[in-house]
């Protein structure tokens, strides 16, 4: 109950530095998507994918802050553009964009996990 109420206080939240650094303009529910990388961004405040999807819709992926990211054993040398990924996520309210806060990425049959602590599995 803890956990829905403190989603519920971020939710209403309509500041621009929570709305970026929160979770608050993402989806509760996690999806996977399967895509090809097409750049890779490791620069602060959160190192990005580029995603082009099976579909050939292309996607933001925000990972975790650069430490977080790095401590998750993924850094600028674990993947390269034209790799294949797995991401696990929460993808933007807003269906129009193409956007999506990773919590594990998988490339090569290894997991990173950015946020370990918020991966559900079924």
């Amino acid at each position: 109950m803890v956990l829905l109420s403190a989603g519920i206080v971020l939710a209403g939240s309509s500041q621009p530095a929570s709305a970026h650094h929160g979770w608050s303009w993402a989806e509760d529910a996690q999806t996977e998507l399967k895509g090809t990388i097409r750049s890779i961004s490791m620069a602060p405040p959160h190192p990005s994918l580029q995603v082009t999807a099976a579909d050939g819709v292309l996607w933001q992926i925000d990972l975790g802050n650069p430490n977080q990211t790095e401590r998750s054993g993924f850094t600028a040398t674990s993947a390269k553009p034209g790799d294949a990924i797995v991401i696990l996520g929460n993808r933007h309210l807003d269906k129009t964009k193409m956007q999506m806060k990773a919590v594990r990425i998988t490339i090569a049959g290894k997991n990173y996990d950015l946020y370990p602590e918020r991966i559900r599995t079924n």
